[in-house]
């Protein structure tokens, strides 16, 4: 794909949040100096991760974080969006990590800008049911106030949870993610705990003076295989699940029809507290889906292998540049995904935040993704121009780092990262990314 990248983005409305994001199990190593979380125990057996490593290490973010806040420095970003990590904040001194990495941010003229759960669940806590059991969204909340009462004091923008979907799909119902169950339907309280988890935490980051709030979801558009009934009928239910079974009970109180009498416990009840005010609604946007009917065999798609037993087949997208991940690059599908949103929840939907958006690509000249960034930048600049509040956009990543079961396979980073020495390299969309946000202001 050839860099087209050679005009200057247009001009995003003053105060617009110009940001990074990261992981903490993806890049801050250190393992031995927090609790095992459910990913260590994934990645210990053997066969879940493609390259058969672990993120032991990583990018040894934990030591080497004033380097990283210097390149947050110099790429001129206003935001960083990081993870705390939950075996960290429960082992001795855990919290003592991010006091310091928010000091430094702080320090540097950066925002820090936290996700409180981004899927690196406690073993101790998975041990007790995890996410399929209740009283792991309390604990949440518990553990949301721990870090707020810490470190509140110079955080005012916050992230309960990141990609529930997917954290439900892919470690829940097929088993390619850590905990690595494979329950398939009968994983959807997964789903509905991590829903009240989310209300939970809001409530107690309120009650610790917390008043910037926000989640990150994943959507995309889903694109039917073809016109013929059945095709139609698969690409609504799957989106369905991707775009609305995560959005629709944190912004209107109610699950899509059909859906809440499959949810446990006192599910209106629970609704109450789901739906409690958010101050912004973070979307994560990578590609649109295309969706058909059941074709009757498992089938290899993106890496994982689809069961014969869901209602839907996820096809390739043809006519489109792909990234080293195999996925399509499809800027104009976020302007839809964003004016979509606009239309179906009105006022109903707080101003947006896209808190992940990038690709995967080899090499440090890495002109795919120079393109691939200026052609999503335009697209939101064109939601914008039909009437998205949108306030915000983070790139993802700041480092190449642990990219889940595919292991250090797929570079996402602005910076690379040799994972032997550690040495950190800015990419040629590093400058051009920095160039971008000089240019904005």
């Amino acid at each position: 794909m050839a860099n087209t990248a050679t005009n200057p983005i247009p001009q995003f409305p003053a105060g617009f949040l110009w940001g990074v994001s990261t992981s903490a199990h993806q890049i801050e190593g250190a393992a031995d100096k927090r609790a095992p979380s459910v990913w260590d125990a994934f990645t210990a057996e053997p066969g879940h991760i493609k390259d058969n490593s672990t993120a032991a290490v990583a990018c040894d973010h934990y030591h080497r974080y004033p380097e990283d806040v210097a390149l947050l420095r110099d790429l001129g970003v206003d935001a960083y969006r990081f993870s705390i990590s939950w075996p960290r904040v429960n082992s001795p001194g855990g919290l003592d990590f991010y006091d310091r990495l928010v000091d430094e941010l702080t320090a540097a003229g950066v925002r820090a800008v936290p996700t409180l759960f981004h899927w690196d669940l406690p073993v101790s806590v998975e041990e007790a049911g995890g996410w399929l059991n209740r009283d792991t969204a309390e604990r949440f909340a518990e553990y949301a106030a721990l870090v707020a009462d810490r470190l509140g004091d110079r955080i005012s923008k916050w992230i309960t949870l990141n990609e529930p979907a997917e954290h439900t799909l892919l470690g829940h119902a097929l088993g390619a993610h850590a905990p690595g169950k494979q329950l398939l339907f009968d994983a959807l309280p997964v789903a509905h705990h991590q829903l009240l988890g989310h209300g939970l935490a809001v409530r107690a980051l309120r009650a610790a003076g917390v008043t910037d709030i926000g989640i990150a979801n994943s959507h995309g558009p889903t694109w039917p295989a073809s016109q013929e009934p059945e095709d139609l009928e698969a690409a609504a239910f799957y989106d369905l699940l991707l775009n609305r079974l995560f959005a629709d009970p944190v912004l209107t109180g109610q699950y899509p029809e059909g859906l809440g009498e499959l949810m446990p416990g006192d599910v209106e009840a629970d609704l109450k507290v789901i739906a409690e005010p958010i101050d912004w609604y973070g979307i994560n946007y990578y590609a649109p889906t295309r969706v058909g009917a059941p074709q009757g065999s498992e089938i290899e798609f993106g890496g994982l292998t689809m069961p014969a037993e869901l209602p839907f087949s996820v096809r390739e997208i043809d006519g489109y540049p792909v990234t080293d991940f195999g996925w399509p690059v499809v800027p104009h599908a976020l302007t839809e995904l964003l004016v979509d949103f606009h239309k179906r929840y009105g006022d109903r939907l707080p101003p947006i935040v896209i808190t992940e958006n990038g690709c995967s690509y080899e090499g440090l000249d890495d002109q795919d993704r120079i393109t691939y960034l200026d052609g999503h930048l335009r697209a939101l600049h064109r939601a914008l121009e039909q009437g998205v509040d949108v306030r915000g956009y983070f790139v993802w990543s700041l480092l190449d780092n642990f990219e889940w079961a595919e292991g250090y396979a797929r570079r996402f980073g602005l910076v690379h990262v040799d994972f032997k020495t550690l040495t950190r390299t800015p990419k040629a969309s590093y400058a051009w990314l920095r160039a971008a946000i000089q240019s904005q202001r």
